[in-house]
C-alpha cells in the first residue's frame, strides 16, 4: 500500500476543483486512465484523476485530482474528497 500524499495546492477554475498533489513537472507523462473512473466516481460523480510517470520507474502515481465545481461546496470539501479519492486508488 502506497502512503497517501497531501495536498499540495488547490485551484478553482469555472468548470472544477483542481486538487494537485504533486508538482507535475516531477513527471516524464501524465495521463488521465479510464480504469481511474470508477473509484473517482464513486466519491464524486464527474471527478477525474491524473496519473503521473517518472522516467525510469515502473509505478503511475496520483498527480492530482479534478472534481466538478458543482459537485462539492468549497476548496475544504474539495481537498477532503480529493484526498478520499487517491485513498482508495492507492490501496
Amino acid at each position: 500500500m502506497v502512503e497517501t500524499p497531501s495536498v499540495d495546492d488547490v485551484e478553482r477554475t469555472e468548470e472544477f476543483y483542481h486538487v494537485r498533489f504533486r508538482d507535475p513537472d516531477e513527471f516524464d507523462e501524465i495521463r488521465t486512465p479510464d480504469w481511474a473512473r470508477s473509484p473517482a466516481e464513486s466519491v464524486v460523480q464527474g471527478s477525474e484523476v491524473r496519473t503521473g510517470h517518472r522516467e525510469g520507474g515502473d509505478d503511475w502515481v496520483v498527480q492530482s485530482v479534478l472534481l466538478p465545481t458543482d459537485a462539492v461546496d468549497d476548496e475544504a470539501e474539495a481537498r477532503d474528497r480529493a484526498t478520499e479519492i487517491t485513498s482508495k486508488i492507492d490501496e
